[in-house]
């Protein structure tokens, strides 16, 4: 029997994700069983330069940064610009090649496998709605709380329904229409991510808004 990786991110189908990282487009962001919930992600910021809000993610780096889901690199960018040293982690070979290309070192895989130098990393980003990756935002941060250092950090960007706690098997969709594959994802409110953070060995300092963007800083 043939075992296939669970599809990821966008991938799949027409590829929607890689090819809006070409255009800097749009991209929505479905779950089938809550067609009036569809959230569009603009590709274009992601592509764009680190901005202040994001830039303020990396004040308290005290070492070495790992961004997970990296995307197009912008906060790779904006670390090595501030000295810190950085590496991005993504399954979109399409934003690896993109920011590697803007400067950044960034590997393809997913951060449920191997990565380098895993449990010596000061900072783990997990931001721009990457809380949802696999689908399991328990065992996701229990994988953070593997690779940062004792006493690391985890920066994660939670939905801004601060009660939200859902997962669904979304798809994305770009202007044209094209449709990606089926993957797991969830959405997390900040209430909601300190009950999962909890369960993963995390402890939780503070959190925070910024330009309606809401962040939450565990502690391993």
């Amino acid at each position: 029997m043939t075992m296939h990786a669970p599809v990821s991110f966008g991938a799949g189908g027409g590829e929607p994700y890689a090819r809006a990282l070409r255009t800097d487009g749009r991209i929505r962001l479905t779950d089938p069983d809550r067609p009036d919930a569809t959230v569009t992600l603009d590709v274009g910021r992601w592509s764009a330069a680190a901005d202040r809000v994001d830039r303020s993610l990396l004040d308290g780096a005290d070492g070495p940064v790992i961004d997970i889901g990296c995307g197009p690199g912008r906060m790779l960018v904006a670390a090595q610009a501030l000295g810190i040293p950085a590496l991005g982690v993504d399954v979109s070979a399409e934003a690896v090649a993109i920011a590697r290309r803007s400067g950044g070192t960034a590997v393809q895989g997913s951060v449920f496998d191997a990565i380098p130098d895993e449990g010596h990393w000061d900072t783990a980003l997990v931001i721009d709605g990457n809380i949802g990756i696999g689908g399991d935002p328990t065992a996701l941060l229990t994988r953070c709380r593997e690779i940062v250092r004792d006493g690391g950090r985890v920066i994660v960007e939670t939905h801004v329904d601060r009660a939200a706690d859902r997962t669904f098997t979304a798809r994305v969709i770009d202007a044209d229409g094209h449709q990606s594959a089926g993957f797991p994802w969830a959405e997390v409110g900040v209430d909601a991510l300190l009950d999962h953070a909890e369960r993963a060995g995390l402890t939780a300092r503070q959190s925070w808004t910024a330009s309606g963007r809401t962040f939450c800083e565990l502690l391993g």
